[in-house]
């Protein structure tokens, strides 16, 4: 092959959308093990059927690791050859492997640990359990008044923005708070095309740069809020079940 010739890595690059498309599937999967555990925490399910789901997580997160240490050492190899420009063409396979091997060789547990889908997963749990009052394996939550948890719960659940109840609650990975979304999202693009930074509308805050990519789905405080909707209307349909039978018998 002459010297600067292009190499074609037309099959490579098919090997990489597929690589790309299983790491989809493994976000998919993510996903769902998080809203089981959600579900779960929910359902007032053993801590066991919880844990399990954790482990699961931690799985995913090890394939993923491994999925984009492969897909980093073939974009690397790519990078290397085009820039080398050799006569002939290389092991392909070795050079992979060995980049695939040094990368591998870094691996710690703290990776896995800072897997962004499981600290979404930690996060939304330890959140799961406050919204519904579960006692965590580490901590104890104390017995509070059921009519202070009750009022508390209610507070959360109104958007700093808006001062309505939400209904579709994102949460600020940088500061905790949470927001509708439709409200923040708008004031973040206002803002941008002011050429300004947003500061976190929650009274008190000190976060001062809220960012679109900052936010995620808050999908604990959702179900608390959806869960105090069906106790309300089951309240409502208990009173207005008394009220007919009382009016019957009196009539």
């Amino acid at each position: 092959m002459p010297a600067g010739a292009r190499i074609s890595f037309n099959s490579v690059d098919s090997c990489l959308s597929s690589l790309k498309n299983c790491q989809s599937y493994i976000n998919t999967g993510m996903d769902i093990a998080t809203r089981v555990a959600l579900d779960l925490v929910e359902s007032f399910n053993d801590v066991e059927d919880v844990n399990s789901m954790e482990k699961v997580m931690i799985e995913y997160a090890a394939m993923d690791r491994e999925l984009n240490h492969y897909i980093t050492a073939i974009e690397e190899t790519v990078h290397q050859i085009n820039r080398e420009k050799p006569e002939n063409v290389p092991d392909l396979q070795y050079l992979v492997k060995e980049k695939f091997t040094a990368l591998e060789s870094k691996n710690s547990d703290s990776d896995l640990q800072n897997n962004e889908k499981y600290m979404y997963f930690k996060d939304q749990l330890k959140e799961m359990r406050k919204q519904f009052c579960h006692q965590s394996d580490d901590e104890a939550i104390e017995q509070i008044d059921e009519d202070i948890a009750v009022t508390q719960s209610q507070m959360n659940f109104i958007c700093p923005i808006t001062q309505m109840e939400m209904k579709r609650p994102v949460r600020n990975k940088v500061c905790g708070h949470s927001y509708e979304e439709e409200a923040i999202l708008k004031i973040i693009q206002t803002r941008k095309q002011q050429k300004k930074e947003v500061r976190c509308p929650k009274i008190g805050c000190s976060h001062a740069n809220v960012k679109g990519s900052d936010l995620v789905p808050d999908e604990a405080l959702k179900r608390a809020i959806d869960s105090q909707k069906k106790q309300s209307w089951s309240t409502l349909e208990k009173s207005a079940g008394y009220a007919d039978a009382t009016k019957k018998i009196c009539c």
